[in-house]
């Protein structure tokens, strides 16, 4: 007999073990410290299992390029850094750095399981739902910061993404009244906001302006869609593939990497029936968004790494956006991400597929958009080209001001 149980039951019980689990170990942990105590003489014994300083977790290695600047950052400074990471081919592995240890701690649970126990002064991700899922708090961590991996709305995370974290690093000012608005409605305590820009897209800008300029090509479609039931390849799939190439333009077809593992028998279907498409896994991006003429998306966050850092057109399908699992149904006020959607690209209605060329030839040669990413990149995408510096500032800061308090405690 076969039993069935559900994510979310799943998730419970798996809450359930790392509590009991999480609890037997601290009272083992304390029966050795008493029992080293008395060994010693009652002196004070020095032990192995001390706080680190800082740590960085990645729950998948798509989030490298976010880390990475921050990583070289620290290690430019001669601060030492453990960077745990949930993908066993995570860049970071292959890196040589001197001051920062890169661990692999394991898939999914198990390695929520070592963050669940761990031990550290502050903890830096950009995985959302801390205590809300798998990811509980570790009485042995004092400070949970959280870093957007993307310049689109806070609240675009699922519901209760960023509630019970200490502090939340910004891209843009627009992103605060969001929280602020959240935390209000929720009856939360405040937690620290700092605008500090986005590392990946500085990276990509840097990335750009070394970069050889592409040479005369073939015009060029890229189709990145984001994930879920409101995505482009959920909603129209073959239709919207088959239009494109229709065109007689390149198709680059770049799917949400976590398309592969939530929709995996929608994708597979997909490429069996358009195998000559070209269909985009690059871990790194820039290469396919720095060849590419224009993109087509519909909510990601990739639209506006493509038109805020490559300066290039967008159109962004009619998906029929439904906010129902995300923070962002709270919130009487249209999301930045959608109202700037219109100002920066053209809808593509989601009866406009057979006049899908007509609408890339008129943003290929449309100059009106220019003033309206100028606009967007000054709201969303702030201190450019400092983000990395200051991150480690804050998060150095931030370490120093839980050092302090902890001697005036003591």
């Amino acid at each position: 007999m076969q039993f069935y149980i559900d994510p979310g039951t799943g998730s419970m019980l798996f809450t359930i073990l790392v509590g009991v689990l999480g609890a037997g170990i601290y009272a083992m942990r304390n029966v050795v410290m008493k029992l080293r105590f008395v060994l010693s003489g009652g002196k004070q014994e020095k032990t192995s299992d001390q706080s680190i300083p800082f740590v960085i977790f990645a729950d998948d290695k798509r989030y490298w390029n976010v880390f990475g600047p921050i990583c070289r950052e620290f290690d430019k400074r001669g601060q030492k850094v453990v960077y745990m990471t949930a993908s066993e081919n995570d860049p970071a592995l292959k890196e040589k750095f001197e001051h920062v240890e890169c661990q692999f701690i394991g898939e999914g649970n198990k390695a929520f399981a070592k963050l669940n126990l761990l031990k550290a002064d502050v903890l830096l991700y950009t995985t959302p739902g801390l205590d809300v899922y798998q990811w509980k708090r570790s009485k042995d961590v004092k400070h949970y910061c959280h870093i957007l991996h993307m310049v689109s709305d806070a609240t675009l995370y699922r519901m209760f993404g960023l509630d019970y974290y200490d502090s939340v690093l910004l891209s843009g000012g627009y992103q605060v009244k969001q929280i602020r608005q959240l935390e209000q409605l929720r009856n939360l305590p405040a937690k620290e906001l700092q605008v500090v820009g986005q590392p990946y897209m500085d990276g990509l800008a840097a990335r750009l302006k070394d970069a050889a300029r592409e040479p005369d090509h073939e015009t060029t479609v890229l189709l990145a869609p984001s994930w879920g039931k409101s995505s482009i390849l959920n909603r129209y799939g073959a239709q919207a593939i088959q239009a494109l190439l229709d065109t007689g333009y390149k198709l680059i077809v770049r799917p949400h990497p976590q398309s592969f593992t939530s929709e995996k028998e929608m994708l597979d279907k997909l490429m069996a029936q358009f195998p000559n498409v070209e269909w985009n896994r690059d871990n790194d991006n820039f290469e396919v968004l720095n060849r590419s003429d224009i993109m087509i998306s519909d909510f990601s966050g990739v639209l506006f790494d493509f038109s805020l850092v490559f300066d290039k057109p967008i159109i962004y399908a009619d998906t029929s956006f439904d906010t129902a699992p995300y923070d962002a149904c709270w919130l009487e006020e249209e999301t930045w991400t959608f109202s700037t959607l219109k100002k920066i690209g053209s809808p593509l209605p989601a009866d406009g597929f057979d006049r899908v060329k007509e609408l890339i030839d008129s943003c290929l040669h449309e100059e009106k958009f220019k003033n309206a990413r100028d606009a967007a990149r000054a709201e969303a995408w702030n201190h450019i080209g400092e983000s990395a510096s200051l991150t480690v500032e804050y998060l150095l800061a931030k370490r120093e001001e839980l050092l302090r308090q902890k001697g005036e405690s003591d």
